[in-house]
């Protein structure tokens, strides 16, 4: 496999890895909340060391918000900026190499 290839999948188990702990709060009932409240900075900081760039940084705001409010636990935003990165935004630089 290639280096490029590893890293892709390294980090989709990365990111379902994060998801993950993210969504066992909502397991743990009353503790859950103050779980959470450890868990959003930690989250955070991982996606911005994960995904550079401003778009890294919109994503560990939004990864922050989103486990701070009770019920969203279960938007899997690791993932989702995973395929943002690795196959919407692929397509997006394919289309721009065919039509120059």
């Amino acid at each position: 496999m290639s280096k490029t290839k590893d890293k892709k999948i390294k980090y989709l188990f990365l990111s379902l890895l994060m998801d993950g702990i993210g969504m066992l709060s909502m397991l743990a009932g009353p503790l859950g909340t103050f779980l959470d409240v450890i868990w959003a900075p930690v989250s955070a900081w991982m996606m911005t060391r994960m995904y550079k760039g401003k778009i890294g940084q919109a994503a560990g705001v939004v990864t922050f918000i989103e486990e701070l409010v009770p019920g969203l636990d279960v938007i899997p935003t690791f993932t989702i900026m995973w395929f943002y990165t690795y196959v919407f935004k692929g397509f997006k630089k394919t289309e721009k190499t065919i039509e120059v």
